[in-house]
C-alpha cells in the first residue's frame, strides 16, 4: 500500500490533484484600472456562472456605498478613483458613508439547476460584518478586515473573506441585488476549481441563511437578569428559543455568526443553546449551559477572537451589540434526517432582545425555500443621535445668493455624477457576459487537454 501523508489541512496540500484553478473577478476587462462593477439601485448582478463540476475554494470581496449631501469641486468624470478620500472639513468634497447598506444588499448562490438559492444573506451579514457594523476578526472560514479609522462605525469600509469549500456539480451562479435606492461599488474575486470527473456521492453542498428576530418573544425583558425572579422559572422545551436553523435532509451543520442588539444593559447572554437532531424531543441530543458557553468564552464574552469562536464586536466597544461567532469545521453537528439549532434569549426566554445570525451547514440535497426579511425590516437599529435643526435666520442678500449658487452647483453635479454612473451600466453588462464566457473557454482549454 503506498505511503503518505494524511488527509487534512496541511496534508492535503502535498498531494497533487487532477484539477484546475480559475477565478471571476470585478477586473477591468478593457485594460484600465476601473476594477470595480456599479451595481444601480434594485440591480441584480452576475458575479460568477460557472460550469461544473467544480468547488469555489476562495472569495474576497470589498465594497463601497457613499451618499453626497452636498456637490464635490472634481467633476465626476475626472475622478479616477471610486471614493475620494477627502476629509470633508476641506471642502473638496462631500462623501459620507451610507450607515446601513451591508444590510441593503443580499448575497445569493446557487448550486447546480436550482431555482431557489443554497446560500441566501445579506452581503455583510455572510461573511461576519453583522447590524452594518464595522468589527475585524480573523477565523478559520471567514475574516472581515475593518478600515481601521472605521471600525465601529456603521457602514463603515471592509475586506471580506471567505474560505468555506462550495461543492457544486453541473453549475454554481452567485449574485448580488442592490436593494437600496441608491448605486454602490462592488469589488470582488471568486476562486474556484474545475474537475474533470463527477463529484463523489458523499459530496454534499454548502448553505448560508440569514435570520432574525425582532424582538424576540420574552415574557420578562423588565426583570434583571439572574435576579431570583428568573433563575427559578422552569424552561424545558424548545418553546419560544431563538431559531438559528432549521432544515430537513443528512448533512452537517459547521457553524453561525451571531448578532444580539440588547435592550436591558445588564447581560443578555444567560439563555442555553439546544440543538434538536432527527427524531429528539426532550432533551435535545446537544444542549449546553449559556451562550458565552457555547462561544467557547466564559465570565461573560471578551474581546478575542480564534479559529473557531469568539468576538467580532464587543458590546464594550459598541453599547447595546454583541457579534460573535461559533464555528464546528473540526466538531460538524451531524444530522440524518433534521436539524434545529435554536439558543434560549435570556433563562427561560425571558429577554426581548433583537437576534440575527447567519447559520452555515452542508446537505446532500438543496435546501428548498430559503428566503430573508424584507430589506425595511432588517435594517439595523442604531442608536439615535439627537440633533437641533434651527430656524434660518432672515438671510442678507449675499447668504441668499451663496445658497442659490450651492443649489445650482448640487443640480448640476447630481446630473453629471448620474451620467458618469450610467454610462458605466453597459460596461458592466459586458463584463459580467465576458465573466461566464471566460471562465467557459478555461474549462473548455482544460477538458481538451485531459483528453
Amino acid at each position: 500500500m503506498a505511503a503518505g501523508p494524511r488527509d487534512g489541512l496541511l496534508a492535503d496540500i502535498t498531494h497533487v490533484r487532477q484539477a484546475r484553478t480559475g477565478r471571476v473577478s470585478s477586473w477591468d476587462q478593457t485594460g484600465r484600472n476601473r476594477d470595480n462593477w456599479i451595481v444601480m439601485p434594485g440591480e441584480e448582478r452576475v458575479l460568477a456562472d460557472l460550469q461544473g463540476p467544480g468547488c469555489i475554494t476562495h472569495i474576497w470581496m470589498t465594497q463601497s456605498c457613499r451618499r453626497q449631501p452636498g456637490p464635490g469641486q472634481i467633476a465626476p468624470e475626472v475622478v479616477g478613483v471610486p471614493m475620494l478620500e477627502i476629509h470633508n472639513a476641506l471642502g473638496v468634497s462631500w462623501e459620507v458613508h451610507d450607515p446601513d447598506y451591508y444590510r441593503k444588499i443580499v448575497l445569493r448562490m446557487y448550486w447546480d439547476d436550482a431555482t431557489t438559492p443554497s446560500v441566501i444573506a445579506p452581503l455583510g451579514d455572510f461573511f461576519g460584518l453583522l447590524n452594518s457594523l464595522s468589527g475585524s476578526y480573523e477565523s478559520l472560514p471567514l475574516s472581515v478586515s475593518a478600515k481601521e479609522p472605521e471600525e465601529y462605525s456603521f457602514g463603515g469600509s471592509a475586506a471580506f473573506n471567505s474560505w468555506f469549500q462550495m461543492p457544486f456539480g453541473s453549475r454554481a451562479r452567485i449574485t448580488v441585488e442592490n436593494q437600496n435606492e441608491v448605486p454602490y461599488l462592488q469589488y470582488f474575486y471568486i476562486d474556484y476549481e474545475l474537475y474533470a470527473e463527477p463529484l463523489a456521492e458523499d459530496v454534499a453542498y454548502f448553505h448560508a441563511h440569514y435570520r432574525q428576530q425582532r424582538p424576540c418573544a420574552g415574557w420578562g425583558p423588565g426583570l434583571q437578569t439572574n435576579s431570583a425572579e428568573v433563575a427559578t422559572v422552569p424552561h424545558l422545551s424548545a418553546e419560544g428559543n431563538y431559531v438559528a436553523l432549521e432544515t430537513e435532509g443528512a448533512g452537517h451543520y459547521v457553524g453561525c455568526t451571531l448578532a444580539v442588539r440588547h435592550f436591558q444593559d445588564t447581560w443578555w447572554g444567560e439563555g442555553d443553546d439546544m440543538i434538536f437532531i432527527d427524531d429528539d424531543t426532550w432533551p435535545p441530543s446537544l444542549h449546553g449551559t449559556g451562550m458565552e458557553d457555547y462561544l467557547g468564552h466564559a465570565w461573560g464574552m471578551q474581546r478575542n477572537g480564534y479559529l473557531m469562536n469568539g468576538t467580532i464586536v464587543h458590546e464594550a466597544d459598541a453599547p447595546g451589540f454583541q457579534h460573535s461567532y461559533r464555528f464546528h469545521l473540526v466538531d460538524p453537528v451531524r444530522f440524518s434526517r433534521r436539524i434545529a439549532v435554536t439558543f434560549e434569549h435570556g433563562h427561560a426566554n425571558h429577554l426581548a432582545d433583537d437576534w440575527s445570525s447567519v447559520a452555515y451547514w452542508y446537505q446532500d440535497t438543496i435546501a428548498p425555500g430559503l428566503s430573508i426579511p424584507a430589506v425595511e425590516d432588517r435594517l439595523p437599529l442604531r442608536p439615535q443621535e439627537s440633533k437641533v435643526h434651527a430656524s434660518l435666520p432672515e438671510l442678507t442678500a449675499e447668504q441668499q445668493r451663496a445658497r442659490d449658487a450651492a443649489a445650482e452647483r448640487m443640480r448640476t453635479y447630481e446630473a453629471e455624477r448620474d451620467r458618469v454612473r450610467a454610462a458605466r451600466v453597459p460596461e458592466i453588462d459586458a463584463a459580467e457576459r465576458g465573466n461566464t464566457e471566460n471562465a467557459a473557454e478555461l474549462r473548455r482549454r482544460w477538458l481538451e487537454g485531459q483528453r
